[in-house]
């Protein structure tokens, strides 16, 4: 076992892979969390297609797909977050989510057409990441345990009553555009990784599977960041043990995660 992991991390592609992830899977688990609770999951989901429609386009015009990708997918975010706060907010981004995803496929069919980028874009791969890819992982990964060490206790008053936080003066605006930016560049670069179909997995798992055994905000927040991390590392290290797709291998460990909680849960406040 021990040769097969010094294996693994002899690898630069590999030792890349395990840093982003480990990074994106800790970002996406903690500001899944302010999602989940204020039932705006949908948010991830719209924002992955999104970004791959972004990525598509920029493959199409010779454009390195970060750099316009980030942007589009930041104006998307907000607003999605304000469709999502609509009487049919979720049907809403559901039809955004959709048609940014057949703009992407179509652009790509019409230029460059479904190669290996578009593929990865999609579908996620190891291979696919660049130093660049490392460095913005870190930078966002400082900003949201900034953010949560800074404003833990304003995230924690917004998460489950807005109103409340605005009568004791909590900026809600403000920290809810600033989740949402995270978020927007949290799953930009996940994309390289898991692919636009299985990103909003790596936000909605690991709050969900916390949930299950965890009342208290903070237990919630650490458990979740704890479940995010092993999930990522355990799907890389089954990918090169049984030759699986990197986002499908981490999103299958998730869900296994998730049914365990859910039954130790049941046991546990029977």
């Amino acid at each position: 076992m021990m040769d097969y992991i010094a294996e693994i991390f002899s690898y630069p592609f590999a030792v890349r892979a395990i840093i982003v992830g480990s990074l994106v899977s800790l970002c996406a688990a903690l500001l899944g969390i302010n999602l989940v609770l204020k039932r705006f999951s949908m948010l991830g989901d719209g924002l992955s297609h999104v970004s791959f429609g972004a990525a598509a386009i920029a493959l199409a015009a010779g454009v390195a797909p970060l750099k316009l990708s980030i942007p589009i997918v930041i104006i998307a975010a907000f607003l999605l977050l304000r469709l999502g706060r609509k009487a049919n907010g979720d049907a809403a981004i559901a039809m955004v989510s959709s048609s940014a995803l057949a703009i992407g496929i179509i652009v790509a069919t019409m230029t460059t057409g479904m190669n290996t980028d578009i593929n990865n874009y999609m579908f996620g791969s190891v291979l696919a990441m660049s130093k660049g890819d490392v460095y913005i992982a870190v930078a966002v990964a400082v900003c949201v345990i900034i953010l949560f060490i800074l404003f833990y206790e304003k995230l924690f008053c917004i998460s489950f009553d807005e109103e409340f936080s605005r009568a004791i003066g909590v900026k809600v605006g403000f920290y809810n555009t600033l989740n949402a930016i995270l978020t927007a560049v949290t799953i930009v670069v996940a994309m390289r990784i898991m692919g636009a179909l299985l990103i909003s997995s790596i936000i909605i798992f690991p709050p969900m599977s916390a949930m299950k055994l965890c009342k208290k905000y903070r237990l919630v927040v650490i458990l979740s960041a704890c479940v995010s991390i092993f999930a990522f590392l355990m799907g890389i290290f089954l990918s090169f043990f049984y030759d699986m797709p990197v986002a499908a291998a981490v999103v299958a460990t998730k869900h296994i995660i998730f049914i365990v909680f859910s039954i130790i849960s049941k046991i546990k406040y029977k």
